[in-house]
């Protein structure tokens, strides 16, 4: 375990008067608007200020210039250190470790966290502040590509080397503990190429990027750049890739193409696909003819290695972070897969950069929720702080339930990675970490970006000013569901993996769930929820053994609902599990309890209704597009 697996943890407009509709006139009183004699600030922290009605009349009158302006002022949310504020977390470690490992893991996060809070906190605002440019020519005209990034960034980088964010699971000072994980998309990206290169066994040259990419020297630290998307974009690199690999005498390959969508191009190094040229300069189409190749960015001077770029992209969010598009005009790389094995070798990839997708989802929803509940003890609305208003606590309440099953189902996921690269993994730590991650990442990054827009509204007008700096952190969250695979991408993925275990895949998780609530099965606070879970994976495992006779459109259109309900009921005997604890406290079993409540298994409701039928996917496109020219006549 390493400090990299906490990353961001560390870090209302004036109303207009409003009446109380005709059909709500038996409210409580402490729920009726404040008259002039009960005026209360946030800044008074809900001291109480007597106005009379004379007072009253010559505030109205004094003209606006010269009004105080403070009494409108709204206290800022502040967050301490927080991994000592994670009760979660610091449970689940305590419960976990092994007893001399989490001495030093608890040292370490808290050292960490305050770290983050005492300097990474602002280095992020002036990143935020300071997005990368663009510099094509020099004054002289001379074409120079340099993409400029400020101090703030660079020193970020140079943190993460210090943090050993990349290194720590590769030293593996804590064996199966010494987890991978990161805090931005560069590092994701560096510790996937880390991954792949040590899978491939470190080939030619790159025992020497190995030992840069992990190093915690920042003046050694490379990061690295995987550019896999082309101009027909997405997920479908087999059809999408048209980058021609060219073999030199010297062994090395030639590479040209166009790269859509590169992010972290400042990065030193990069993976690519790209399809090798035979002696009459024909490709291979399909994902059989993708070979993986890795570069130098630049050469020793300063320079681009024949690449020149296009532009960078204009992004909603992560705009700390330069995304690019680039032309290869003659790259130089090295071959490091099989040849037309470039797709299988980056498999070992997207498991790294998926979890610290889901790393950056859970991130998120803490990071807001902690914001959200500082503010609920700071913030006085209608005669009292909102935290003592209770439907305002419920709503805090739901976000960090959702907050604690995403985040057990991603410790439960590093777990079970940690012990797979130490070779400890039984076979169903294997299925399960195959199956698990495209159903965490696919969920995890739904549920961040409701609860960030949750928590963003429960600021109420502050939320949507960019000043506070709360808009950047819901921008930042919504990348999660589209980076390192869609919604739906993933859910189809799921079924692949399903398809390729031969059902085992699926009888290790029902298994699993099984063995989870064991413990909470007979407990009088836990029982219902036990039942519950148990109840969905029967229905889960009856929805599979209807859908088998319905053939490959049926289980498409149940794919997201089928992963959902996988997630769900994963989640919620996870959180039984943790509940289930003798030293377990009053909020992990509610926790339990409530995450148990809501519909555990979706797909069989969609079942139940015949969503998943031929029928209704013609039904979904008359709906979609009706009225639209294809459809013939609007009127």
């Amino acid at each position: 375990m390493s400090a990299s697996c906490l990353p961001r943890w560390s870090s209302s407009l004036p109303c207009k008067p409003w009446r109380l509709p005709r059909f709500l006139p038996h409210l409580p009183e402490r729920c009726q608007p404040p008259g002039p004699k009960a005026i209360h600030t946030a800044a008074g922290q809900g001291q109480q200020v007597g106005l009379q009605d004379k007072e009253l009349l010559e505030a109205r009158e004094m003209p606006l210039a010269r009004r105080e302006a403070e009494t409108l002022c709204h206290e800022e949310p502040e967050t301490g250190n927080q991994y000592l504020e994670d009760a979660l977390l610091r449970s689940y470690l305590k419960a976990h470790l092994p007893p001399q490992v989490l001495e030093e893991v608890n040292r370490d996060l808290e050292r960490f966290g305050q770290r983050l809070l005492t300097q990474v906190k602002a280095l992020g605002w002036e990143c935020e502040q300071n997005p990368p440019v663009l510099r094509q020519y020099d004054a002289w005209g001379q074409r120079q590509d340099r993409i400029l990034t400020c101090a703030a960034w660079r020193r970020i980088r140079e943190i993460a080397a210090e943090e050993g964010l990349i290194a720590e699971a590769y030293e593996r000072r804590f064996s199966c503990w010494s987890f991978s994980g990161g805090f931005n998309c560069p590092l994701a990206m560096t510790d996937g190429a880390a991954k792949v290169i040590e899978s491939l066994g470190m080939p030619g040259s790159l025992k020497s990027a190995f030992g840069h990419l992990t190093s915690r020297d920042p003046a050694r630290f490379w990061t690295s750049g995987q550019w896999m998307t082309e101009r027909r974009g997405g997920s479908d690199v087999a059809s999408g890739t048209e980058t021609v690999a060219r073999k030199q005498p010297d062994g090395t390959y030639l590479l040209h193409g166009f790269k859509w969508f590169t992010s972290a191009a400042d990065s030193d190094v990069a993976l690519t696909l790209a399809r090798i040229a035979d002696a009459e300069g024909q490709v291979k189409q399909g994902s059989s003819g993708l070979s993986l190749f890795f570069l130098r960015v630049r050469d020793e001077a300063g320079r681009l290695n024949n690449i020149q770029v296009q532009r960078l992209k204009d992004k909603l969010g992560t705009r700390q972070m330069a995304t690019a598009e680039l032309w290869l005009q003659g790259a130089k790389a090295e071959l490091v897969s099989a040849q037309g094995r470039g797709v299988s070798a980056i498999a070992a990839m997207l498991n790294v950069t998926r979890i610290h997708n889901l790393i950056g989802a859970v991130a998120s929803m803490r990071r807001m929720l902690s914001l959200s509940r500082d503010y609920a003890r700071r913030r006085v609305a209608f005669g009292k702080l909102l935290k003592d208003h209770p439907l305002h606590m419920q709503t805090l309440a739901r976000m960090e339930v959702q907050t604690r099953g995403a985040c057990l189902l991603l410790l439960e996921i590093v777990r079970l990675l940690g012990r797979a690269e130490t070779k400890l993994a039984t076979e169903q730590d294997q299925l399960l970490l195959r199956l698990l991650v495209p159903v965490a990442k696919l969920y995890t990054g739904k549920q961040a970006s409701a609860v960030a827009l949750e928590a963003m509204e429960s600021f109420g007008g502050q939320g949507y000013m960019e000043d506070t700096g709360l808009p950047v952190l819901v921008r930042d969250t919504l990348v999660l569901s589209i980076w390192e695979g869609t919604t739906n991408i993933l859910a189809l993925d799921v079924l692949r993996c399903l398809t390729r275990s031969q059902g085992q895949g699926l009888a290790a998780f029902f298994s699993s769930v099984q063995e989870k609530t064991e413990e909470a099965s007979s407990s009088p606070e836990l029982g219902a929820a036990v039942q519950r879970t148990r109840d969905a994976a029967g229905s889960l495992s009856r929805f599979l053994q209807a859908a088998a006779s319905r053939g490959a459109l049926s289980m498409e259109l149940a794919a997201r609902d089928f992963s959902y309900s996988l997630a769900r009921i994963y989640s919620g005997a996870l959180l039984i599990e943790h509940a289930a604890r003798p030293d377990a406290s009053s909020a992990d079993i509610s926790a339990a309890q409530r995450w148990c409540q809501q519909e555990l298994c979706p797909v069989a409701t969609g079942l139940e209704s015949s969503s998943y039928e031929a029928k209704e996917a013609l039904l979904d496109s008359a709906l979609v597009y009706e009225g639209s020219p294809a459809h013939g006549s609007r009127l």
